[in-house]
């Protein structure tokens, strides 16, 4: 364990976490939502520190990022625990794993997860899997040196983050992509336990410090594929900046949601118009073959990076202009 960050301390050896925007207020002896963050004595100490329950290679666009490095490979680690409950997580198993009554995980050092990261030819180091912000001391450490050891920092995230946490992290953080799930507080409420202000402010604090900011959107059938809440998505990314690329993604029956449909492709591309017709520049499609995957020039359209999953097959790009008119293509390419 380690003593966390962002706390204060309160009367009858209570404390107050701020490190995400539960604010919990945590008697002694209890964990707080996260169920990885205990109060011992008035004191609050993070139980996941330095025991992560995933580490690999993996190519940058399955974060998914696609405007970040293409073609590169991110050092992707997590410890247990999440501040959602997201009954569809397609990652549940170490997702919803808790420190209440167990230890998860191996023991890693920072500097050993550089070490791994460098031996591995990877460019960057993904926090990912699970929710970082519920292992930010291990991810800021890391990150730190990461940054120091010229490798960049990305951050998957549901975005649920304190502002102190941001502003703590943006030195080091390169990259994220962000979990934008609904846009109906009452589905947040329902079925994340969450609220979905603090997502969007997120979004905009990472976007307005200078981390390159991509979002994602699992599309799942009755709970947020509706023409007006993807339309209302689209158009609050436009809002903060019509290059960030949207990922739509196929939803796929998991966890708690077993009983829910696969996203039929006319949803995907309602969605995708949607994006399209509010100007987003880049649109994509995850968990998809048949087409939503390549990028696309935004001024000439002329295909730039083509791509077959999660490889790139074409790459007309001179860093980080178009091959063929020259416009620039936003994002980090070197």
């Amino acid at each position: 364990m380690k003593e966390a960050l962002l706390y204060e301390r309160l009367e009858n050896l209570a404390v107050h976490c701020r490190l995400c925007a539960h604010n919990c207020i945590i008697p002694d002896g209890k964990f707080g939502f996260c169920q990885v963050r205990k109060n011992i004595s008035g004191i609050l100490y993070t139980c996941n520190y330095a025991r992560l329950v995933a580490a690999n290679i993996d190519p940058v666009e399955k974060k998914p990022l696609y405007h970040f490095l293409p073609g590169t490979g991110a050092f992707s680690i997590a410890a247990a625990g999440c501040n959602f409950r997201c009954g569809f997580c397609q990652n549940w198993e170490i997702s919803q794993l808790s420190c209440l009554d167990q230890n998860p995980g191996e023991d890693f050092s920072p500097d050993q997860v550089v070490r791994l990261g460098q031996q591995s030819d990877c460019r960057s180091i993904a926090y990912t899997y699970t929710e970082p912000t519920v292992y930010f001391e291990f991810a800021l450490e890391t990150a730190r040196l990461a940054k120091a050891a010229g490798l960049r920092n990305i951050f998957v995230t549901n975005g649920y983050m304190s502002p102190a946490a941001v502003t703590l992290l943006t030195p080091y953080l390169d990259a994220a992509n962000i979990d934008l799930k609904f846009f109906k507080e009452a589905s947040y409420q329902k079925i994340c336990s969450a609220k979905l202000s603090p997502v969007l402010d997120s979004i905009q604090s990472l976007k307005a410090a200078g981390v390159w900011v991509e979002i994602t959107t699992l599309i799942i059938p009755g709970e947020n594929d509706t023409s007006e809440e993807l339309t209302a998505i689209a158009k609050f990314i436009a809002g903060v900046n019509k290059d960030i690329p949207w990922h739509i993604s196929c939803f796929h029956p998991d966890y708690k949601f077993k009983n829910y449909c696969h996203t039929p492709e006319r949803t995907l591309k309602l969605a995708y118009d949607s994006g399209k017709n509010q100007g987003l520049h880049y649109v994509y499609a995850g968990n998809f073959d048949a087409w939503g995957q390549d990028t696309l020039c935004a001024k000439c359209h002329k295909l730039l990076i083509k791509r077959e999953g999660f490889k790139i097959t074409e790459r007309h790009l001179e860093q980080n202009r178009c091959g063929f008119c020259q416009a620039v293509l936003p994002g980090v390419f070197c």
